[in-house]
């Protein structure tokens, strides 16, 4: 139990790390963090296949193909039916800046809700991973969802800033959005274990959740601003060096 809970601080904290180099280095080049954001995208498609996917197949019996196959898709409709409910933070980057009374503290409370639609599921997914028993997947899951954490939560600083919302309240933001992110994985943990029988799902779940946001988030924002093929070999490192480290461990 300690060891999740440091691991949901960690993957919670990756956010506010993120957001603390987004206040350093305010002007971040779109190809920089289409790079990084890449090499991320790697790291949990990777760590969605090995660390989720293949336990749930592994462990689901005779109808493991069936239960795998309808927990990713079961995670995957649930995130797009957040999504839907809640505009992502990719969309609120554009929205219109013009202030009004009240206009900087509701667009604190969509970034916020709109940043939780995937950090949320996350966190979920990096404490499902406990469940398997398989510490070194978790940590690897974990670490894969945390590293994609720090560019989101580099790359977020400077549009909120310029929306209008002050540092003390993107700061809040953003760590009111690792907090979820903590939440989130201690809600996977105890889930699975309070019954082992929902854990090949559960597992399927998350990953499908995983598996949605790289597709529906990360490949397009990456793809956005002409540096499509550097993104692509970067996402193509990441997957290969979580590959690699899968086979060692």
């Amino acid at each position: 139990m300690k060891l999740v809970l440091l691991t949901a601080l960690g993957v919670g904290g990756a956010t506010v790390i993120g957001s603390v180099l987004g206040f350093i280095f305010k002007n971040i080049s779109h190809k920089f963090s289409d790079i990084v954001l890449s090499f991320a995208a790697g790291v949990m498609l990777a760590a969605s296949v090995f660390g989720l996917i293949a336990p749930s197949l592994e462990g689901g019996g005779k109808y493991a193909i069936i239960i795998t196959i309808i927990g990713i898709f079961a995670g995957a409709v649930v995130l797009n039916l957040m999504d839907r409910l809640v505009p992502h933070m990719h969309r609120l980057v554009g929205a219109d800046t013009e202030k009004h009374s009240n206009t900087n503290l509701d667009k604190v409370l969509l970034f916020v809700l709109a940043i939780a639609i995937h950090n949320l599921p996350e966190g979920i997914a990096a404490g499902v991973g406990f469940g398997s028993e398989d510490t070194s997947q978790a940590l690897l899951i974990a670490g894969g969802i945390a590293l994609q954490n720090i560019p989101e939560g580099m790359v977020i600083i400077a549009p909120m800033l310029t929306a209008g919302i002050t540092p003390r309240k993107t700061f809040l933001c953003a760590f009111m959005t690792g907090i979820i992110e903590v939440i989130g994985t201690l809600i996977g943990y105890f889930a699975v274990n309070i019954s082992a029988a929902i854990l090949p799902f559960a597992l399927a779940f998350a990953g499908g959740t995983m598996l949605y946001v790289v597709s529906d988030e990360m490949i397009p924002e990456t793809h956005s601003h002409g540096n499509e093929r550097g993104a692509t070999y970067a996402l193509l490192v990441g997957f290969c060096i979580m590959l690699i480290t899968d086979v060692l461990l």
